[in-house]
């Protein structure tokens, strides 16, 4: 698997920017992705060291949408997140303020 497709996009949320203050930054990842690998796919990306990788995976939901309530599954969904060692950030969440 190549290192980059296992980072999809960083999870930008209110409660995700609330811990970046912990060195945790929080990534949505391949779903067969493994620890070690999401560690250095972020050592690749972003030029930290990561210290620890917790995972856990957002099971579907089906819900009823739209006038005639049809159901919608939305997918599974699987994320990471990264603690760094001390000192170092990743610029895509630095919030200004």
């Amino acid at each position: 698997m190549n290192l980059r497709t296992i980072i999809k996009r960083p999870v930008i949320t209110e409660k995700s920017l609330g811990v970046t203050k912990d060195n945790k930054f929080t990534f949505e990842v391949d779903r067969n992705a493994t620890k070690t690998q999401i560690k250095q796919a972020v050592k690749q990306l972003f030029g930290v060291d990561a210290v620890s990788v917790s995972t856990l995976i957002k099971k579907s939901i089906t819900t009823t949408t739209g006038k005639k309530r049809l159901p919608s599954k939305s997918p599974i969904i699987k994320k990471a997140i990264v603690r760094i060692k001390q000192g170092q950030s990743i610029k895509i969440f630095e919030t200004k303020g």
